[in-house]
């Protein structure tokens, strides 16, 4: 695929990760690691597949031109990822907010545990018998 191609589902994968850092479902900062994942990426995935797949001949003269731009792009990458992902970053930081603070995510924790305990202590009356028929007595569960 072309650079710009490559670019722009680099990017909104790269967005996917970020968010999911910021709200909480990742561990790590994709900012932390994106350049150098992506050079491997290209040198343990994209181009011995590239590779295979010109020996086998799979999509004929296509295949070399698969190959090609595999290698351009890592060259492409290896020159100006550490600009894109710096811009990335600085894109996405302002599109979306601070991760929220651990002590705001206990609260919000404990804010919810204390809905729950709320339920569990409500006394709910429930129509029908212990035997399961239809009755016209209540019988109260706690």
């Amino acid at each position: 695929q072309h650079w710009h191609i490559y670019r722009k589902w680099n990017e909104k994968l790269f967005e996917e990760m970020f968010v999911a850092f910021r709200e909480g479902r990742a561990e790590k900062d994709p900012a932390e690691f994106w350049y150098k994942g992506e050079v491997g990426f290209f040198d343990f995935y994209i181009i011995p597949l590239a590779k295979k797949l010109a020996d086998c001949g799979v999509f004929g003269v296509s295949s070399d031109e698969y190959l090609n731009y595999a290698e351009k792009n890592r060259r492409e990458w290896e020159s100006k990822g550490q600009e894109v992902v710096e811009s990335m970053v600085n894109k996405f930081k302002k599109l979306y907010p601070e991760p929220i603070a651990e002590d705001s995510d206990k609260a919000s924790m404990a804010h919810w545990k204390g809905d729950l305990d709320t339920v569990n202590e409500t006394t709910v009356t429930v129509e029908g018998t212990s035997d399961g028929n239809s009755s016209e007595g209540h019988k109260e569960i706690s």
